[in-house]
């Protein structure tokens, strides 16, 4: 070691939270006092991370409750916000319960172990040795329940985007079992390979040299848009569907809903970086400006097709951009997120208005064509415009396609990730699927979907007037 490493030693060992003598050597788990946490950067780190909590939190209800919301008939909307609200608490139970300690808990393989079952080694705990309470840390910088609780807020609203496939037409029931093994069975497999070290990680143990997702393109974007597909195609298109319009009841909903989005995705890209740091910064920024050019690439498109630009196309558009983007926060700079935000524009709008209409497949409210496309263009495009400058993943050597000049490595690594995960999600929903349509029926009686889901599923009303 160098002198000058020597001294960089003693600075980062000095700047780590004092851990006292009989700490060290007790059999108790690694924590952080009180008066440690608050007095070091932790602290920093710690208020934006439960602040990026809320605001992933908060795309679900209000922003894809209402979003979803506006977009379907008037007889459904009370349905349709009924399971995001209803997955807010049941995948939160179910997360606390086995969810987190199946995704992270250990590090690689296949799965994780019950290293956090029901939040053991989780939640605070008393220490002997120093006389007061600690809490466990995740890699020092932030409480590991802060960051269990913001992959929760993620495994809460993956299911919940599905729902829009089938909406105006799936039992409440059997979403609502379908949801807890599709957590089960395919989110938290799919998240341990990601992001715990699994054969989908980035480095030389991941497979083809692993993938680049920052913020959830394959654990949620292209996970939740193949498993959409599949079940909008099990499932069967809407009475009426190609024979009659059948048109969004409230695009003023759909409007604020996905603004919502917009303000919620800041914490889903920018706090997936764990830190308050300037990649922080920098993931902050292309979310916004792929956000934006995917708002103007939809309506610009539709405008040239259709004569009108609509409050429909930019808001699906910005949603687009930012499903494209999530892979690629913590990778690309704003110019390449500019342009990735007008190609999801672009592309998510031919899926949405000529793809789903040449297939003829009744994805209600466009999980696949936004997601799932969107989802795809940006995992791949992020081997494209990945940047070390951003984030030095490969100690120092250029990574994308373009910085690196030519280099196809990164770029093989995330169509692999991305078929892989779409078989995995296609293949693992349909036989979830099967299982459940033969065991209890996928859809709704035909007068009760004639009627609509409000009533005959909740006996409740979203508008009445007196």
């Amino acid at each position: 070691m160098t002198e000058v490493e020597s001294e960089e030693a003693v600075t980062a060992e000095s700047s780590e939270p004092a851990v006292s003598s009989e700490l060290a050597v007790s059999s108790e788990p690694a924590g952080m006092t009180d008066a440690e946490f608050s007095n070091g950067p932790a602290a920093a780190h710690n208020a934006w991370m439960l602040t990026s909590c809320a605001l992933v939190l908060f795309m679900t209800a209000p922003g894809l409750a209402m979003f979803y919301g506006g977009l379907v008939r008037r007889k459904n909307v009370l349905s349709v916000m009924m399971q995001c609200i209803f997955l807010m608490g049941l995948m939160t139970v179910i997360w606390a319960i086995y969810g987190y300690s199946w995704a992270f808990g250990g590090s690689g393989g296949w799965i994780g172990n019950g290293e956090y079952l029901f939040m053991n080694g989780v939640q605070r705990f008393w220490s002997e040795a120093a006389g007061e309470p600690l809490t466990p840390m995740y890699d020092g910088t932030i409480a590991l329940m802060t960051h269990a609780l913001f992959q929760g807020m993620f495994f809460i609203i993956t299911p919940a985007l599905i729902c829009g496939a089938f909406a105006e037409r799936m039992k409440f029931s059997s979403m609502v079992v379908f949801s807890v093994l599709w957590g089960t069975f395919i989110y938290c497999p799919l998240c341990h390979w990601v992001w715990d070290g699994g054969p989908l990680a980035y480095g030389e143990d991941g497979i083809a040299g692993g993938a680049l997702d920052f913020a959830g393109g394959t654990v949620v974007h292209i996970s939740s848009g193949i498993s959409a597909l599949v079940a909008s195609i099990l499932i069967g298109p809407r009475m009426g569907f190609l024979k009659e319009p059948i048109q969004p009841h409230n695009l003023t909903y759909t409007a604020l809903g996905a603004a919502m989005l917009w303000v919620g995705w800041f914490g889903f890209n920018a706090g997936s970086e764990l830190l308050s740091d300037g990649l922080t910064s920098s993931a902050f920024a292309v979310t916004h400006f792929s956000a934006a050019a995917g708002a103007v690439a939809w309506a610009i498109t539709e405008w040239s097709a259709l004569g009108k630009p609509t409050v429909l196309g930019a808001s699906s558009g910005a949603v687009a951009g930012l499903v494209c983007i999530t892979p690629a926060a913590g990778f690309v700079q704003p110019m390449p997120a500019i342009i990735m935000g007008l190609a999801a524009g672009i592309c998510c709008y031919i899926a949405c208005s000529k793809l789903k209409m040449w297939l003829k497949y009744d994805d209600a409210l466009d999980a696949f064509g936004v997601h799932g496309v969107g989802g795809i263009l940006g995992a791949v495009l992020t081997g494209v415009f990945a940047s070390r400058a951003c984030w030095d993943v490969a100690g120092g050597e250029k990574i994308g396609l373009i910085e690196s000049g030519g280099d196809t490595s990164l770029v093989i690594g995330q169509i692999v990730a991305v078929l892989v995960t779409l078989a995995f999600a296609g293949i693992g929903s349909f036989i979830l699927l099967k299982l459940i349509d033969a065991v209890m029926g996928l859809r709704v009686l035909p007068e009760h979907e004639q009627r609509g889901l409000d009533i005959t599923d909740h006996g409740e009303e979203g508008y009445t007037l007196a």
